[in-house]
């Protein structure tokens, strides 16, 4: 079920009925409830529906024998937040002489979270918060400084192979390992109710992941499908969309939305464009 900042859980006629713009948060739950508990303290009413499941890697051994020997590489990168807090579930200490590679500031906020900061290894993040990806990482990166070393890359299952395959042409020895899995959830029946309740509206959305964005716009198609007059897709489209990569609003676009207000990376961007549109 979806949340509110005042109760565990909200129905589909609560949320029609809402008198202003609800802000939807899309994360999955435990990212999502931290992000919701800033916009309550703006005066706004979030509702969480996460677009994707987040669960541990079924081989949890494997993970932690490559994380045990963290101290053979020259860098560690980290392709989410999701792949820092499933790494460090096996981290007990962060090696200060690794340095550690990150997108963007979700996932410098987790290494936080972990006692791993700028004081306590070097970090290395895109120079522009709007392109948080992996290939303005690449370019943050001193390739020939790191070439003939070795290189771990976490991600969750089914990352892009663009990084791996950069550091390889750059000359590294590069490692991968899955740290989680993910997964867009099933349209079932509350989801739909709750889904059709927030498209009868107009509402701002706090969209983080490409594949969430996907994933919404798939579960609108399917409400479609089960009527006779398809408007679900339309709706959908007219939302208000706050997203914090280049890449989501590239998504966006091409999945016909228009109205999409581009931040950069972090949390607080993205408040401060909420605001902004308060």
């Amino acid at each position: 079920m979806p949340e509110t900042r005042a109760r565990a859980g909200i129905d589909a006629a609560d949320l029609a009925s809402a008198a202003s713009p609800l802000v939807v948060i899309t994360r999955p739950r435990k990212q999502a409830e931290p992000l919701a508990a800033a916009v309550a303290a703006l005066g706004r009413t979030p509702v969480i529906l996460p677009l994707l499941d987040i669960a541990p890697c079924e081989d949890q051994a494997a993970l932690a024998r490559v994380l045990a020997g963290l101290h053979g590489y020259a860098l560690v990168a980290f392709v989410s937040p999701n792949a820092v807090d499933a790494a460090f579930a096996h981290i007990e200490r962060w090696p200060q002489d690794v340095a550690a590679a990150i997108v963007g500031e979700g996932s410098r906020a987790a290494l936080a979270r972990h006692g791993v900061d700028d004081a306590t290894c070097r970090i290395h993040c895109p120079r522009d918060p709007a392109r948080s990806d992996s290939e303005h990482l690449l370019q943050a990166l001193d390739l020939a400084a790191i070439a003939g070393r070795r290189v771990l890359v976490v991600r969750g299952d089914g990352g892009r192979e663009l990084l791996p395959d950069a550091l390889r042409a750059a000359g590294c020895t590069v490692d991968t390992v899955v740290a989680y899995r993910r997964a867009v959830p099933p349209l079932d029946g509350t989801r739909a109710s709750v889904l059709r309740a927030l498209l009868a509206r107009t509402n701002e959305w706090i969209v983080t992941s490409s594949e969430a964005l996907r994933g919404l716009a798939g579960w609108a198609k399917e409400l479609d499908s089960a009527i006779a007059t398809p408007s679900n897709v339309a709706k959908l489209q007219q939302q208000r969309l706050i997203v914090p990569h280049a890449r989501i609003a590239e998504t966006a676009w091409a999945l016909g939305f228009t109205d999409v207000t581009l931040t950069g990376s972090g949390d607080e961007r993205m408040l401060a464009a909420l605001q902004s549109q308060a």
